[in-house]
């Protein structure tokens, strides 16, 4: 067994909060004692954070709250995987909780881990919009472009990654970066980690309204051009050969 830390970000999931905590939630039951189920939830202007209060308080006691947190989606997953390290996760998966993703996926990627530095899910087939598909491919075009390596999917919120690759790559990050898990993707393959790609299921947002849209995408696309040049001066210098 492992202390597992399923990691969530949250905003405005009032509709799905409940049924998402029942669906990931037994996972932990099959791992060490001190796994948790923690939900980042800042900023939610309708009744998810007292939903999850409800929750923690009746019949899930692993599960925890990040409060504090800015409330965009990028500088919450950085919370939560210095949290999950810091109470000492050896495996942090993280997905999202607007329940387009499925926990009946997660079995294959418990199994691949045990060989592996990370298993991130690929969609191959996209409930969310042409728009995001197009997004994506882009992306990884662009990680090609600026560090060489070829990835099937960069930004899937379905990843299961070991304590300490995480430990290693996390810190290159600033705390309030917007991309964390694309970032992370590229740094995995760039620095020579085994990573596992494998499909999973997406399906269309159940309910609530996702907090990027097509504007804000732009000007986080926009900056992200600036970041990737600097990170790739950064991995120049990173010693990749240190690697465990």
């Amino acid at each position: 067994m492992a202390i597992l830390y399923i990691v969530m970000p949250a905003y405005n999931e009032a509709e799905t909060i409940t049924a998402v905590v029942e669906k990931w939630y037994p996972l932990l039951l099959s791992e060490d004692p001190a796994s948790r189920l923690l939900i980042a939830d800042s900023g939610s202007t309708d009744e998810t954070h007292e939903r999850l209060q409800t929750l923690q308080a009746g019949r899930y006691p692993k599960l925890r709250i990040l409060e504090g947190t800015a409330r965009e989606h990028g500088p919450k997953l950085m919370a939560l995987y210095r949290e999950a390290l810091r109470n000492g996760a050896d495996l942090i998966f993280q997905t999202d909780s607007d329940n387009q993703t499925d926990p009946a996926d997660y079995p294959a990627f418990r199994t691949a881990i045990e060989g592996s530095s990370a298993v991130i899910g690929v969609r191959r087939q996209r409930g969310d919009g042409a728009w995001r598909r197009f997004v994506e491919a882009v992306v990884c075009c662009l990680l090609r472009l600026y560090f060489g390596v070829r990835v099937p999917d960069a930004n899937a919120p379905f990843r299961l990654m070991r304590r300490e690759a995480l430990e290693r790559y996390l810190p290159l990050l600033p705390p309030d970066y917007a991309l964390p898990n694309i970032m992370l993707t590229a740094f995995f393959v760039r620095g020579g980690e085994i990573v596992d790609f494998r499909d999973i299921t997406f399906r269309m947002r159940q309910s609530g309204r996702s907090s990027l849209n097509i504007r804000r995408m732009i000007g986080i696309g926009c900056r992200s051009l600036r970041d990737f040049a600097c990170f790739r001066r950064k991995i120049k210098r990173f010693p990749f050969e240190q690697r465990l």
